[in-house]
């Protein structure tokens, strides 16, 4: 069978979708992990055979439906599940109409829930697709467990001392201007569906000043009078990384990185600092320290990853809290068996003895049919992206010597250009940890693009 796997923020998506090719390729399937645009210009011009389209979202935009149709008027399926998790907000039931509609939910063949909460939800408000909605959670949940942390191996720009971890979201600091972040939501089709969204943001952004004004006095105080530790500031991928950089500019125990998944840092840190951050489940459930900064009420945010962790409410509290996990830390007290409480268990489903990617691999197998399994000539498609991408350097440079816009070529900080060695030492490790001794062919074809499939 062909899967085809998009990938919109590497540094969230892209393990958790590798786990999913390696698996699925061990079980003789062939795969892609790639961006939107490679995936679909294959399968528009035909060097791709049909398959299961899986993608991070069915938001009910008008360009998202439209091209959704064309795949599957062109003999593809569609699969998704929900990458923006909404596991940090109270309920689902905003999640379910902002990010699905009949139309979206009647396109796809399969959706796949985080936990109990989303799925439910779902089958209550789309009760006649109900039997689409599966409860398998999800792959990224998967690279939290025990039994997969050998995966994760020490980032290479980690402190040599101990580190406290500061996950960052703040839409404040986006990449976007506000003013183009209402645009999206507009073109999106947001604003139509919930006519008070625009009024909501820009009370959100007001308050998002207010705590990220905290936020970074809080560093400061933490870099002036902790114990002797460093600090690392993880910006969420939407930030702008290079404005964190000049806030935190000469602290020297302070580190602004956004290297890779969040998870190895997690990992390798003595606690987790955060407010409204999905790395607040995450340290929860890998059994690190998490400490909750809410230094005054909030009105906007997320208010259930609040309630986990050490709520500390000013600098003195906060630096009381981290210096004590610390010290803990260094006399090996602050492991814990990782958990799930209540908070997480609805939002949350988490089978010991089966990968929520296993289980998603087996619905797609429910689905195989055999137009879903058609040869693909793998190295006419590799060619095909080789000229997109020096036709893509050839416009870039009509643009810069001719038109003279010496700004027009721009990195893409949600999906920056792939490794070959670091894509294969991570397949590898996942065979390595799955017990997986068949021979698994893993080649890059673009800068965007991996295949994976068994030989």
């Amino acid at each position: 069978m062909n899967i085809y796997l998009h990938v919109e923020v590497s540094s969230r998506e892209l393990d958790s979708k590798l786990l999913l090719a390696v698996i699925a390729a061990e079980r003789g399937h062939k795969v892609i992990v790639s961006n939107l645009g490679e995936i679909i210009n294959g399968l528009r011009m035909r060097f791709l055979s049909p398959g299961i389209f899986h993608t991070k979202s069915l938001t009910p935009g008008k360009a998202k439906i439209d091209r959704h149709q064309n795949l599957i008027d062109s003999g593809n399926l569609i699969t998704s599940i929900d990458e923006e998790s909404g596991i940090t907000t109270s309920g689902y039931n905003e999640m379910v109409k902002m990010r699905y509609s009949e139309k979206t939910i009647n396109q796809a063949s399969a959706i796949f829930g985080w936990g109990a909460e989303d799925s439910e939800v779902l089958k209550k408000t789309y009760t006649k697709f109900s039997y689409k909605i599966h409860k398998t959670g999800s792959p990224r949940i998967d690279l939290w467990r025990s039994d997969l942390s050998n995966f994760w191996i020490k980032p290479k720009n980690i402190p040599q001392r101990p580190y406290l971890l500061i996950s960052s979201n703040f839409i404040n600091n986006h990449m976007k201007p506000f003013h183009e972040i209402i645009r999206f939501y507009r073109e999106a089709g947001y604003l139509d569906r919930d006519p008070n969204m625009e009024g909501f943001l820009i009370k959100e952004m007001s308050e998002e000043y207010n705590r990220f004004g905290y936020f970074l006095s809080a560093i400061k105080y933490l870099s002036i009078n902790n114990n002797g530790y460093d600090i690392v500031l993880r910006p969420h991928p939407s930030e702008n990384i290079e404005a964190w950089k000049v806030f935190l500019d000469g602290l020297p125990n302070v580190h602004v990185i956004r290297e890779g998944s969040i998870t190895p840092w997690i990992k390798n840190c003595f606690a987790v600092m955060h407010n409204s951050c999905t790395s607040a489940f995450e340290g929860e459930f890998m059994g690190k320290p998490v400490i909750t900064f809410t230094p005054f009420k909030q009105k906007y945010g997320h208010p259930l990853a609040n309630m986990l962790g050490s709520r500390v409410e000013n600098n003195d509290e906060l630096l009381k809290k981290a210096n004590l996990f610390f010290d803990e830390s260094i006399n090996s007290k602050n492991n814990k068996e990782n958990q799930l409480n209540d908070i997480m268990l609805d939002k949350i489903h988490f089978d010991k003895e089966e990968l929520a990617a296993e289980k998603i691999i087996k619905v797609w197998e429910s689905l195989d049919n055999k137009n879903l399994s058609s040869s693909v000539n793998w190295i006419k498609f590799e060619y095909f992206l080789k000229f997109m991408e020096i036709r893509g350097k050839f416009f870039n440079w009509i643009k810069k010597v001719v038109l003279f816009r010496s700004n027009s070529t721009t990195i893409n900080h949600k999906f920056p250009d792939l490794d070959k060695k670091d894509i294969y030492d991570r397949v590898k490790r996942f065979k390595s940890i799955l017990g997986i001794n068949k021979k698994i062919e893993c080649k890059l074809l673009s800068k965007k693009t991996i295949l994976i499939k068994s030989d």
